[in-house]
């Protein structure tokens, strides 16, 4: 994986989704991750906590998560989705349908997509835009996000 930046503009997301990334391999909860990565990385507090939140909002609502990527990305069994990809989304739809308006959808949409660009392969990008781009139409602008 690419080195963290300190002053990357997506060190928070960056930093989330190492940390979350790394936890699915049972190397390290996620929490330990990403406070070990503070302490290899210092950054602000205010995105040492969005980082923080992000990782929390997953691990908290994974299920309620994983079931919604599931739905959406019905033609692509659950087990056969991409880590990366499984990762950037849990992430995004966390911010989008929880995180109380913290970030505008679209922000995290392209954020993820970008995320996804940067971290995944080819099919990742166009992936996590769909899945994401399905969430907007369906719940967002239907207005049955929390």
């Amino acid at each position: 994986m690419p080195r963290i930046r300190p002053d990357a503009e997506d060190n928070a997301r960056v930093r989330a989704f190492c940390a979350l990334f790394e936890a699915e391999f049972g190397v390290r909860p996620a929490t330990t991750a990403l406070q070990r990565s503070h302490e290899d990385v210092p950054m602000s507090e205010d995105k040492a906590q969005r980082a923080a939140t992000l990782v929390g909002g997953v691990i908290s609502r994974r299920e309620e998560l994983d079931a919604l990527i599931a739905e959406l990305a019905d033609r692509l069994p659950f087990d056969q989705i991409a880590l990366v990809d499984l990762t950037v989304l849990r992430i995004a739809l966390f911010e989008m349908l929880f995180d109380n308006g913290a970030v505008r959808p679209n922000t995290a949409a392209r954020h993820a997509v970008s995320l996804a660009k940067r971290f995944g392969d080819d099919g990742s990008r166009r992936f996590v835009s769909g899945v994401l781009g399905t969430v907007t139409r369906n719940r967002l602008q239907a207005g049955t996000a929390e």
